[in-house]
């Protein structure tokens, strides 16, 4: 990796007008966290000589320890090693001063990998498929909202360009792309700084709602940096043009949530897609992964919606799966099988929220297709349309079922490793509790003198 860090002080050389760094990891939640250093510090990060707390990735939603956290209480609180990634070095354009951020993840002292890192759970997949000659295609859609960050609740932003305020639903409208051009347009420029391959955008169905593609990339790991990275850039883009950029998964109640569709194949050494055999129905081996992804989902959902918020998108007839199914061309259940050229065969996993952690999301559902294509699993039969009169295995209706599921599924340990397991388990334990907690307006508007 020397050459790759010599690259990049040179880089840093040539662009005076960058003073200092962001040096961070993505913690469960898929939040960046780490630390503002002097750019003169660029080579002690790039050589792993940085060093920052386990218990950093383990943080609940708030940035709050996790009560009785071993890695806290037990070892002292005891820092790890941050190793550069190496992901080049990422510019910052929408901050007060230029900066660029240094993806880091973390390492014990020996050196070897934490297994608590959620980019390290991913890797540890991508080395299974690695081992049997094989590799995950991957590309990402995510859709988001742009908002108004003066209103404290959603309300949809101000058009640059009418000056009205947007209040209703503009599916695939051109007009409203082009409102923000010059939004759209800063996202695509900063992702061209930064290496990440968008592709499309469109209008989505809600009230300035966006989604953006990212291009098949054969490295389903940097595929996942791209889709944290992305949705760094949007936000921060989002900023500089006035507005707030929302990944949640149900921000409006009413209207339709934010996806996270995940495509991808498998290509063998000599990059033959092994999920094509010619037909519209693909092969035995697309089918047998599918089987895979339908054997893990229930157990796994904890990771595909992660938060409280999640299950308010993972509702009947919202375009988001609510059973365990799969079928062709049919984007009303979990798992779709994409028409087009047989040579470009595929799966679409859309079970995911925009809220959720890239690494985790790929993690599972790569893991789950490998365990699915090593034991030949059948997926059944193909379903159409939603499946209704039909009896299908249900995806975790409510939060807390989806974690007790995540915790005692054989399939998610046999994916996951145990130390990631327990902190993603205990961090959403701490961030249920402290939602029952909390009693919303609306509750006490219902029951204060009703009951």
């Amino acid at each position: 990796m020397g050459d790759a860090i010599a690259d990049v002080l040179n880089w840093l050389e040539g662009r005076s007008d960058i003073q200092s760094l962001r040096a961070a990891v993505c913690d469960l939640n898929g939040i960046m966290r780490g630390k503002r250093i002097p750019v003169e510090q660029a080579r002690k990060a790039l050589e792993g000589k940085l060093r920052m707390p386990y218990s950093l990735i383990g943080l609940d939603i708030w940035g709050e320890d996790i009560e009785g956290n071993a890695q806290v209480f037990s070892t002292g609180d005891a820092d790890g090693l941050c190793h550069w990634t190496g992901r080049g070095i990422l510019p910052v354009n929408w901050t007060a001063h230029p900066t660029a951020l240094l993806p880091l993840w973390l390492a014990d002292e020996a050196g070897a990998p934490y297994l608590g890192d959620p980019r390290r759970a991913l890797a540890r997949i991508l080395d299974r498929y690695a081992a049997l000659g094989l590799t995950p295609v991957t590309a990402t859609e995510l859709e988001f909202y742009l908002v108004d960050p003066t209103s404290q609740r959603p309300v949809g932003p101000v058009s640059p360009v009418t000056g009205r305020r947007l209040d209703s639903d503009a599916a695939l409208s051109i007009d409203e792309i082009d409102d923000f051009e010059a939004f759209i347009h800063d996202i695509y420029e900063a992702c061209r700084m930064q290496g990440i391959p968008v592709d499309t955008a469109i209008a989505e169905n809600g009230v300035g709602q966006f989604e953006i593609n990212l291009n098949h990339v054969p490295d389903a790991l940097r595929a996942a940096d791209d889709a944290v990275l992305f949705k760094r850039t949007v936000k921060g883009i989002a900023r500089k043009h006035g507005f707030a950029a929302c990944f949640m998964a149900k921000p409006y109640g009413e209207r339709a949530g934010n996806g996270f569709h995940v495509h991808f194949s498998v290509v063998d050494k000599e990059g033959r897609n092994i999920f094509d055999d010619g037909s519209d129905q693909g092969s035995d081996t697309m089918r047998h992964a599918v089987g895979g992804l339908l054997a893990a989902m229930a157990e796994s959902t904890l990771v595909f919606a992660p938060h409280f918020n999640s299950y308010r998108r993972l509702r009947p007839r919202s375009y988001a799966p609510t059973a365990v199914a799969w079928g062709y061309e049919n984007r009303m259940v979990a798992i779709r099988i994409p028409g087009g050229p047989s040579a470009a065969r595929r799966i679409e996993h859309r079970v995911s929220g925009a809220d959720a952690n890239p690494y985790l999301v790929l993690a599972a559902i790569l893991g789950a297709a490998l365990m699915g294509i090593e034991r030949e699993l059948s997926p059944g039969e193909p379903t159409g349309g939603e499946g209704q009169g039909l009896t299908l295995a249900k995806l975790p209706p409510d939060w807390a079922s989806a974690i007790a599921a995540f915790e005692t599924g054989p399939r998610v340990a046999e994916i996951f490793p145990a130390v990631l397991r327990d902190g993603f388990i205990a961090c959403k334990r701490q961030e249920l509790n402290t939602f029952a907690l909390n009693v919303s307006d609306f509750e006490i508007e219902t029951y204060l003198e009703s009951v």
